[in-house]
């Protein structure tokens, strides 16, 4: 007679194997003796994966925060964040005030990794303690860094700010001693660029948790940032934010709105606005704070700004290009759509992605193709080359995304990688549609794999989420010849992928030429100007010599014809107060310099020498603050990491990612002979699901760990032998060959009652139904308990069903 072979891995083992590989996710403290080496003194900390790791393996990864009771500490020094923001014309001039108070016993240091526009160009700072106030200078970082530490040392207050990547930086804010109030502003500009006609102002919150997959001890110090503290999901900022901005558009300004947050908006007159914070908003800097606002009848400032400065004088130009056109004239093209489905877009992020990729895939044209790949750890491939647009093959590929709930690392590089392998479509224009938030700390590998690959497709990055990796989501659109599309929150998707198929139409204007007669330039950015494919100004940079006169000379090819537009310079007067406009014209060099190039050292000496000559903050310049008094003669502190809020919408997955183990398994065969295998990888965000789902259902917390395990009458042996004894291999699974692991979730009750049985992953075939009907024959189990008290337990029971014993 054939036999069926079941395979069953208990449900003990898994939560053993869980706590003990990711207790940080399940809310446990790791033991003291296995906190991260990165961790500071005074400061607990839960880590990351296995905590028996030997810390030479440990990879560069962010790990949640956990209070220490230690009261004579301060843990959260950073008590404010204050911003005040003012747009003249088109340009932001930003000031930031970053406030941290000692509250503790200790001398402490304190550690603030925050994020800023990918355009800031950051060219002041200073240090207020007390009545005394500290002018930073501009220095080479590896100097101000030596310096710093010799300040901290000798036991003076001192700030230290550092760039860890374009749009992130880090403040160091050393011997602050108890009860100290110090305050360290910075300020930055950048320009506004509008699209469409509306002007929209960014200000980031947070830097979101990064994936590594990078060991500690072979990476440089200055990646380090990455190993950063964070809250649990849903746990407002430790800090209160506020943020105040004004406009003075020199022109009528309408629809002015902050989509992000609730905001107060007056006018003082039809030119000038007023944006406030309303105050339930003070601890909501976990999310990107957007202003928008449109000119009057959807005016575009068009023309010339001028600087007069002492040595040199700058120039910026901004000319509007003509409409685009319809979406009939664009060619057939070849889609790829590459989606992150990894444990940082667990919850709203990936629902805004499904929403995103739902709309782009169903608006596709019946002459088009198109092709799906989903990445986390690993990619999954929807088909081994592009397909038809086919009502058929447009379900399956949206069946293939709905599934996915979000879990795992973020393996961009490798997933990239593949679509660039993919087979193209003979005569079609290849597109890479890329959705992810962007939590990664590979940007710079992706900005020379998309550009050493540019020649075979264009890419477009969709940022996912309130508050995304801008810099990774606009280096990707640079690199590939598309542009960065950023999708924020469910009601946005729509809107963003209409923007899209606006954009891919073709070129609003192509073949353009810039040219200065009359009007002595040099020093111009950008050297040469890319087609224009959307409604945006063409923006130029750059210096003049002598008498501001003659015409700046923009033309190039539409869909209708030639275009040809000219400035006259003289009708424009140098302003004093146009001062930003020499560090845009440094920032703008430095970008094109560093940002998005290697992170090798080639340009270092050029970036270094624009950093120290315009006063910028660059990946080779740093500003530092020392105070001249020795405050804290021992210059003993304790350094303390700031711990930063996850992004809204983002859950405990961007942190812990995938846990996945191996454990032995019981199997029977025959019913009486037991053998033992090994366990398929179990994805840790299946069983956190499971469980936030039975807690919104229960009138009790459900436990996944607790301090007595619950108990099968009679123990595993009875338990082993109830399963062989009861379940069946079902006939459909047998005749199509269906085997695998069913994992399957259901809460051991207070009573020692069964509920709440739940598929995590299945296999079909009848397996799936077949395993929940043997767990609810199972008698009353004995309880778990929690402080001595029953409680109800989530239990995991992966059960594999495999014909390999009929085979034999």
């Amino acid at each position: 007679m054939k036999t069926s072979h079941v395979s069953l891995l208990f449900s003990a083992l898994i939560f053993l194997l869980i706590i003990t590989a990711s207790a940080m996710i399940l809310n446990v403290q790791h033991p003291s003796n296995t906190k991260p080496k990165n961790s500071t003194l005074g400061q607990s900390v839960e880590q990351w994966g296995n905590p028996y790791q030997d810390n030479k393996d440990k990879t560069l990864s962010p790990y949640f925060f956990v209070k220490s009771d230690d009261q004579a500490l301060d843990q959260l020094p950073l008590k404010s964040t204050n911003v005040i923001v003012n747009i003249a014309g088109v340009i932001a001039d930003v000031t930031v005030c970053q406030e941290y108070v000692n509250e503790g016993k200790r001398p402490i240091e304190a550690i603030y990794v925050f994020p800023a526009s990918t355009r800031a160009a950051v060219y002041s700072m200073k240090m207020t303690l007390g009545e005394r106030i500290i002018y930073a200078k501009i220095c080479e970082k590896e100097k101000a860094k030596k310096d710093y530490n010799e300040a901290k040392a000798k036991g003076k207050s001192a700030s230290l700010l550092e760039q860890e990547r374009p749009n992130v930086f880090q403040m160091n804010v050393a011997n602050i001693m108890p009860g100290d109030q110090v305050k360290v502003e910075m300020k930055y500009t950048e320009i506004l660029i509008p699209e469409k006609g509306i002007y929209q102002f960014i200000y980031p919150t947070v830097v979101g948790p990064r994936y590594s997959n990078k060991q500690e001890s072979q990476i440089a110090s200055t990646e380090h940032w990455v190993s950063n503290p964070f809250l649990h999901q849903g746990a407002a900022p430790t800090y209160s934010f506020n943020i105040q901005c004004s406009i003075s558009a020199g022109m009528p300004v309408s629809d002015v709105q902050c989509p992000s947050h609730h905001t107060s908006i007056s006018f003082e007159n039809a030119e000038k606005a007023r944006i406030e914070l309303e105050p339930s908003e003070n601890m909501a800097g976990n999310r990107d704070f957007i202003l928008e606002y449109r000119l009057t009848g959807e005016k575009i400032e068009t023309g010339l700004l001028l600087y007069p400065g002492e040595k040199e004088n700058f120039f910026l130009a901004m000319i509007q290009p003509p409409r685009s056109v319809k979406l009939s004239d664009i060619p057939a093209r070849d889609y790829v759509f590459i989606m992150d489905v990894s444990g940082s877009m667990n919850g709203d992020p990936i629902n805004i992605s499904k929403m995103l990729m739902r709309n782009l895939i169903s608006n596709l044209r019946a002459k088009d193709r198109f092709n799906v790949i989903l990445f986390a750890g690993g990619d999954q491939l929807f088909s081994e080359e592009s397909v038809p647009v086919t009502d058929e093959n447009l379900n399956k590929a949206l069946s293939f995304i709905d599934k996915e709930t979000g879990s795992g690392g973020t393996e961009l590089l490798p997933a990239l990688k593949r679509a660039l392998g993919l087979k193209g479509t003979d005569g079609y224009s290849r597109s890479f549609i890329i959705t992810t938030d962007g939590y990664v700390d590979v940007e710079s590998d992706a900005f020379d794999l998309i550009r050493n690959h540019r020649n075979q497709a264009n890419f477009f990055p969709f940022g996912i989420g309130t508050s995304v990796n801008r810099y990774l989501i606009e280096g990707m659109a640079r690199a590939g010849g598309g542009t960065p599309f950023i999708v924020t929150n469910l009601s946005k998707a729509t809107a963003e992928a209409t923007r899209f198929r606006d954009y891919i139409k073709q070129p609003v204007i192509s073949h353009i030429n810039f040219s200065t007669p009359g009007f002595d330039t040099y020093d111009v950015e950008p050297g040469s100007l890319q087609d224009v494919f959307s409604d945006r100004p063409v923006i130029v940079f750059g210096k003049y010599r002598g008498t501001a006169r003659g015409s700046i000379h923009l033309t190039g090819v539409t869909a209708r014809g030639k275009f040809d537009q000219s400035v006259e310079v003289s009708k424009y007067i140098p302003l004093a107060s146009n001062s930003a406009l020499k560090y845009l014209w440094a920032r703008e060099q430095i970008r094109n310099l560093d940002d998005f190039d290697s992170f090798g050292d080639e340009n270092k000496e050029k970036v270094l020498e624009l950093g120290l000559k315009y006063n910028l903050l660059t990946r080779y310049t740093s500003f530092l603050a020392i105070d001249n008094d020795i405050r804290n003669p021992s210059g003993k502190q304790i350094t303390v990491n700031q711990p930063l809020p996850l992004p809204d919408g983002v859950t405990d997955m961007a942190v812990g990612g995938t846990v996945q183990f191996v454990a032995p398994i019981i199997s029977t065969v025959d019913n009486d002979e037991v053998v033992y295998e090994e366990s398929d990888d179990l994805e840790l965000a299946d069983h956190l699901s499971a469980k936030e789902e039975c807690n919104k259902k229960a009138a009790q917390p459900v436990f996944a760990v607790d301090e007595q395990q619950p108990e099968f009458p009679g123990g595993e042996e009875k338990m082993k032998k109830f399963i062989a004894d009861n379940i069946r291999y079902p006939q459909q699974a047998a005749e199509s060959a269906i085997e695998g692991t069913v994992f399957i979730s259901f809460v051991v009750n207070a009573n020692g009652s069964i509920s709440d049985i739940k598929i995590l992953r299945g296999i079909g075939g009848g397996c799936d139904e077949e395993a929940i009907r043997v767990i609810k024959m199972m008698p009353k189990w004995i309880p778990g308990k929690q402080d001595g008290k029953p409680v109800p337990v989530l239990f995991n029971l992966p059960v594999k069903f495999s014909l390999e014993a009929e085979k034999k």
